[in-house]
């Protein structure tokens, strides 16, 4: 078995998945690339499975260079490393949703996260309301899923209107890109979260991983029901 302890530096998570659902991930800012390596490869030991978020494309590098092997995949625009291969190991699916092209960051970090968790997933790309006809012409594909990831920058209108016209559950993911105003991300924060449909669901500002666990929570629980039922 490996430890739990690395070094000075490091005490991981060992029963967080028998608690929680979701195994521990590693955060990547303020880490250096040798403490991330060497958690990834306890936690692919112990899990056949690890994962880490917001790594830079330098830090990956470095990582890469830690640990070579064909199993460690880096997604640049997600910036997030996973080592191993992910399968699909529950039902559901869920959609992620981008007002536009520059949110596709933090909805990159929410998809990586729910194939990493062994969710399904389908992403809808560039669907904002300042065409809103984009989104209409998606919506039958979108109505397929089982919750949706609603990922919006600027003012952050986009949640409000999915949730307006869905019975499914809502997660709002507020992004830092807007100009002055936006406040790097706190204007749709705010704009979400006084939303005046009841039932949206909000995340913090640019926390597409946070949006994809909850949403894993929410298909796990709905899985439990309909076994138990």
């Amino acid at each position: 078995m490996c430890p739990p302890e690395l070094g000075d530096f490091a005490h991981l998570d060992w029963d967080r998945a028998a608690r929680t659902g979701v195994p521990e991930v590693v955060w990547g800012l303020g880490k250096t690339p040798e403490q991330i390596a060497s958690i990834l490869q306890h936690m692919y030991e112990r899990n056949g499975l690890a994962m880490a978020t917001r790594i830079s494309p330098a830090v990956a590098q470095v990582v890469r260079s830690q640990l070579p092997t064909p199993e460690l995949a880096y997604d640049p625009l997600g910036e997030t490393l996973v080592l191993g291969t992910p399968t699909v190991r529950h039902a559901g699916l869920v959609g992620v949703i981008t007002a536009g092209t520059a949110d596709q960051k933090v909805a990159q970090e929410a998809l990586v996260t729910l194939r990493y968790l062994g969710f399904q997933s389908q992403s809808f790309r560039d669907v904002g309301v300042a065409g809103i006809q984009r989104l209409l012409q998606r919506w039958p594909e979108i109505q397929s899923c089982d919750v949706l990831i609603v990922v919006a920058g600027m003012e952050g209108a986009l949640p409000s209107v999915v949730a307006g016209l869905s019975s499914v559950p809502v997660i709002g993911v507020p992004t830092s890109i807007g100009y002055g105003a936006q406040w790097q991300g706190l204007a749709p924060l705010l704009t979400m979260l006084n939303s005046c449909v009841p039932g949206l669901a909000v995340v913090n500002i640019d926390n597409g991983f946070g949006a994809a666990v909850l949403a894993g929570q929410i298909l796990r629980l709905a899985a439990r029901w309909a076994r138990e039922c």
